[in-house]
């Protein structure tokens, strides 16, 4: 019975963990897949560095040529990260034939229309359950549990640096500053933490659900974002009291044959499901038309959770190995890329005023909303004991993309307004 060979590209947190699986696991792979399944060679930068896990030295290599250009290998497991070189690697192994499984958000939501059309035509597999949302079969969920519905909405938390650090502020009571640091020191957040905190790294991973769950061929551009960086204690407190928790939500919604996508901080009722989701834990809330309200749940990130994703992959390539349907599984969007207007995307809004402490100045705020059919649910208004200003927090009812910019812009224009201290989307428990 012949042994599954695999190339690992990368020795990192998440291939130690494939590695330890692999090692681990063996008895459950081989009643899987109906035989056993070892790692040939590996990739890694340094051949001599202290690992986090013992391997042979036999199985390390420099040049991903050993891996690439090996016959032996059947699949690729590509985890070592990066964009331009990663993808001429996975270029050139599909066109080896050699099936290839991945954990790279960046790449596939960069590149994974380019990838999966190779793939097609060199008859092999592409997976990447693990590059969204870590140890949540999210990607399978949508492509095989839901496929005969249809996705209207998908919503949620993809982040685990950003979850950890909203959760502290809110349970703790903490700045944006120290938290951060704290995530760093924890290993939760890079070094540079740019794209978690920014939104990027959630912008790469709805990318990827909305073409998955709109059929629909979404690029990275089209996501609107917006990150964590310039929240307060101060909001959170102030939306505490509204009844709201903040989350970064990644947001991906379908009305008709067109859709919207986007990033960005957002108050959640308490009530919704996605609120109680806390530090670096994910999730992602879908409705579908005919299944109603679903919600996947679990770790976002960690070695042996994403591992666990990408060794389910290997999985489901040696299966179709097995029975020869290598290759077939890639399905190209349906419908063609129609996004929404600004005058079609709705919204409740949360916005922190700092206005002249004088009479008249709310009722030339509450004109402005007016004018454009913007009402409001919730309205607080408190002293400020410096400078004789005035705060107003209110939260409107639903008011379109194109109103909510024009309103800001006309308020910006207020000699009576100091300054717009915070601007977040809303959402109830209803989407």
């Amino acid at each position: 019975m012949k042994a599954i060979s695999i190339g690992l590209l990368g020795l990192g947190t998440v291939g130690s963990g494939v590695v330890q699986i692999i090692k681990n696991h063996q008895d459950k792979l081989m009643h899987q897949v109906g035989c056993p399944v070892a790692v040939k060679k590996i990739l890694v930068q340094d051949l001599y560095k202290t690992r986090m896990i013992e391997v042979e030295q036999e199985m390390l290599t420099s040049n991903p040529d050993d891996i690439l250009l090996d016959e032996e290998i059947d699949v690729v497991i590509e985890v070592m990260g990066g964009v331009d070189d990663t993808k001429d690697y996975l270029i050139t192994a599909l066109r080896q034939g050699k099936h290839v499984v991945t954990a790279n958000k960046d790449l596939m939501a960069l590149h994974g229309s380019e990838l999966l059309t190779v793939a097609s035509e060199y008859g092999c597999d592409l997976f990447y359950e693990a590059s969204v949302a870590g140890g949540i079969p999210i990607l399978r969920g949508l492509v095989d549990g839901l496929a005969s519905d249809r996705i209207t909405q998908m919503m949620g938390i993809v982040n685990g640096t950003t979850n950890y650090i909203l959760t502290k502020m809110s349970i703790e009571g903490r700045s944006y500053d120290e938290v951060l640091k704290e995530a760093q020191e924890l290993g939760f957040a890079e070094a540079d933490p740019t794209a978690d905190v920014e939104g990027l790294d959630a912008a790469r991973k709805m990318t990827i659900l909305a073409v998955l769950g709109f059929s629909m061929h979404i690029d990275l551009e089209d996501v609107q974002v917006s990150g964590i960086s310039k929240v307060t204690e101060e909001d959170i407190n102030y939306g505490k009291q509204l009844g709201y928790t903040m989350k970064l939500i990644g947001y991906a919604h379908r009305e008709g044959e067109k859709v919207e996508v986007s990033v960005a901080p957002t108050f959640l009722s308490n009530n919704h499901p996605l609120a109680s989701v806390q530090n670096e834990y994910n999730a992602v809330y879908v409705y579908g038309e005919a299944v109603g309200e679903t919600m996947f749940y679990g770790p976002g990130a960690g070695s042996l959770p994403t591992a666990t994703s990408v060794v389910s992959d290997l999985v489901g390539v040696i299966k179709n190995l097995r029975i020869g349907v290598n290759g077939k599984s890639a399905v190209t969007p349906q419908y063609p890329k129609l996004l929404k207007g600004n005058n079609e995307k709705f919204s409740k809004y949360f916005l922190r005023l700092h206005v002249k402490d004088e009479v008249g100045v709310f009722a030339e705020i509450t004109s402005i909303f007016a004018r454009h059919g913007v009402s409001f649910e919730k309205i607080l208004q408190l002293p400020v004991k410096k400078n004789e200003v005035s705060e107003i927090v209110l939260v409107t009812h639903r008011a379109s993309l194109t109103d909510y910019d024009q309103i800001l812009q006309e308020l910006n224009e207020l000699p009576t307004l100091k300054e717009i201290k915070s601007a977040y989307r809303v959402v109830r428990k209803s989407l």
